[in-house]
């Protein structure tokens, strides 16, 4: 489960419960939820799910 996502630079860092480091990407956060973290990435925004698979593009 995502607990926390931080912007560091021009990348993006998600946390888990326990404050361990679950995956990081490149681009711009837009926001987050337990399940799924949104990066805007060359105009487009990437929902990322807690694995850091890419879900879908919008």
């Amino acid at each position: 489960m995502i607990s926390t996502a931080t912007q560091n630079g021009s990348r993006v860092e998600v946390y888990d419960e326990r404050g361990a480091l679950m995956f990081t990407k490149g681009g711009t956060l837009v926001g987050y939820t337990s399940t799924t973290v949104s990066i805007q990435n060359a105009g487009r925004v990437e929902v990322y799910d807690e694995r850091g698979n890419l879900k879908f593009t919008r």
